[in-house]
């Protein structure tokens, strides 16, 4: 064979192999790390969002679409808790592969039994979310739900490397297997414990862990507190003590350190996705964090 014909036949072989690479675009922190946990090398996987910001409310910058457009897989958690930027998004990406309804198009949500399904759907009640409570990340428990459907997804996208996906996706269980009766056990403590949250997102959490809401800071989901209700809150707990005020890194720290200083009790800044602190670079560190924090606060 000719040196020349040695040499194409090499870099179509490498352009064959990059190709069989997928492009995943997560719409958030958590979905970006566990693509990553289970394609490993196979996949180039973007993030639209930060810890530091607000999922529901993101820019389709022209970034975004760009990249987007060049996807294989969007994972995004659904459950509308992206309603206000991804129809947009889609729409100007113009990426057929990725559109709801196709292969490369995932929604987290879609794994996980939903909570506080509202009864009826009235846009005075503040950010209500008419599917359920989309912060389904806050439990480890709904991210190995996850896990076993975006493991079949990759597999379904490309089948060239099932054998790679399927063998990540096992090695990824047994960790996270672990992982979650080492977290159980340690939250067993944290049953019971009286907590006051700033946004109505902590509610797999809660549930998780046995916490009590004592209240809630913002009068409606996705309200800022005036004064009159955090003065509301600080009677309340007058009456009923909370052990912590728990708010997301990504949300105004004003509120929470109102009530901290003036009911005596911690606030806690909780890292709430990956990235949320130098401490919760993956998902195994957002939990071993997070407990952390709760413990502290407990006094255990």
């Amino acid at each position: 064979m000719k040196k020349s014909s040695v040499l194409l036949f090499a870099l179509l072989g490498f352009n064959a192999s990059a190709h069989a690479d997928l492009n995943v675009f997560a719409c958030e922190p958590e979905w970006a790390a566990l693509s990553r946990e289970l394609g490993g090398d196979k996949l180039h996987v973007s993030v639209a969002t930060t810890a530091l910001q607000d999922p529901h409310h993101v820019q389709a910058r022209p970034s975004l679409i760009t990249r987007l457009r060049k996807a294989d897989l969007l994972i995004c958690t659904g459950a509308d808790l992206e309603i206000g930027w991804l129809p947009v998004l889609l729409r100007r990406a113009g990426n057929a592969r990725v559109q709801p309804g196709q292969p490369g198009y995932l929604e987290a949500a879609s794994a996980v039994p939903l909570r506080e399904r509202p009864a009826r759907l009235d846009r005075a009640q503040g950010d209500v979310h008419p599917q359920g409570n989309p912060h389904i990340q806050t439990d480890p428990h709904n991210i190995a739900r996850v896990a076993r459907v975006l493991s079949r997804r990759l597999m379904q996208l490309d089948g060239e490397n099932s054998a790679y996906y399927e063998q990540r996706s096992a090695r990824f269980m047994k960790r996270w297997k672990e992982a979650l009766a080492n977290w159980d056990r340690q939250g067993a403590a944290l049953k019971g414990m009286p907590v006051v949250v700033q946004h109505n997102g902590w509610t797999y959490l809660l549930h998780w862990l046995g916490l009590e809401r004592i209240a809630t800071l913002e009068p409606k989901p996705g309200v800022p507190p005036s004064s009159a209700d955090l003065t509301r809150v600080l009677a309340l707990l007058k009456q009923t003590p909370a052990r912590a005020v728990i708010r997301a890194a990504y949300q105004d720290g004003r509120p929470s350190a109102w009530l901290s200083e003036r009911a005596e009790i911690p606030e806690l800044v909780l890292p709430f996705t990956v990235g949320g602190d130098d401490q919760s670079g993956d998902l195994f560190q957002l939990y071993d964090r997070t407990l952390e924090l709760l413990l502290s606060a407990a006094g255990s």
